[in-house]
């Protein structure tokens, strides 16, 4: 089996839910044909996340287009280094950059609060913290970008999706000490059991992907089997954490339901019991 090939479609669900974080903009194909391969598994709706002010535009765009997308906009935390101290490499999409100091972290926030303010936007993400890839010289600029998140999210009353990669007390400090919004969402959730307890607490959803699938997950599972149903939601993070048996292969939203079914296993609930709740949370999540 070649592991650039799609995996096959999965046994539709009987219940509609939607894919609460995806990137559109880098799978294959066309997004018509995206969106059409998901619904004829029943996933109805997806979240359509950017991560740099190229792609908050896009997802903007898209979900203008195409009632069944949600856009939520925001510079990824790593992205956010990199417009301040410059890019050399070029390691994202965009190639080698200049540093631009403060001052262009601050231009690119303008564009992002510019995006929040529309109708299609309905959250502010994915950003937060991530010391898994960015270094000592980055967290300045990173923990600057996600209160001004914060800030965005809170004054135009939209979800907050937070990117949270070996980051978990430092994101839980700064939610604590700038007031997170009223719905935050940790997206590709990472904590284990205690940390799951803490956001239950605070109300905060936890967004399962594929890695949950995987061999090595346990403390993931232990994380999904203590967090209240009311605050779980599923993702893709498509092209990302394709769920086992597919593990490597290109992910997308139409493999929702592989990973709801292990889901609702670790939970001990039937399918449609958890993606009926899963449809309502989503809802609720991104206010739609």
């Amino acid at each position: 089996m070649s592991r650039t090939e799609a995996p096959p479609l999965p046994e539709p669900l009987r219940v509609p839910v939607a894919d609460s974080h995806t990137h559109l903009d880098m799978q294959d194909g066309t997004v018509e044909e995206g969106l059409a391969r998901a619904a004829a598994v029943n996933v109805t709706t997806v979240i359509q996340v950017g991560c740099d002010v190229k792609g908050s535009h896009w997802a903007a765009e898209t979900a203008a287009a195409h009632p069944s997308v949600h856009a939520a906009v925001a510079l990824h935390p790593n992205e956010a280094p990199r417009i301040v101290h410059g890019d050399p490499d070029g390691w994202s999409r965009q190639g080698a950059r200049e540093a631009g100091g403060t001052a262009a972290l601050h231009e690119a926030l303008a564009e992002i609060d510019a995006l929040a303010a529309l109708d299609q936007v309905r959250g502010v993400g994915e950003t937060g913290l991530d010391h898994f890839r960015t270094g000592p010289e980055g967290m300045a600029a990173q923990e600057e970008s996600f209160r001004a998140h914060i800030e965005i999210a809170k004054r135009h009353g939209k979800a907050l999706v937070i990117h949270d990669r070996e980051a978990h007390a430092d994101v839980l400090r700064v939610l604590a000490d700038a007031g997170a919004p009223e719905r935050t969402v940790f997206h590709c959730y990472s904590g284990d059991a205690d940390m799951a307890r803490i956001c239950a607490d605070a109300g905060y959803f936890m967004s399962f992907a594929g890695n949950m699938t995987f061999k090595n997950a346990q403390p993931l599972r232990d994380a999904l089997a203590v967090a209240p149903t009311e605050l779980v939601l599923v993702e893709t993070d498509a092209p990302f954490l394709t769920p086992a048996p597919y593990r490597g292969r290109p992910n997308a939203p139409y493999l929702i339901p592989v990973t709801l079914r292990a889901m609702a296993a670790v939970k001990g609930i039937d399918e449609d019991t958890l993606a009926s709740a899963i449809a309502d949370n989503t809802a609720r999540a991104f206010d739609y």
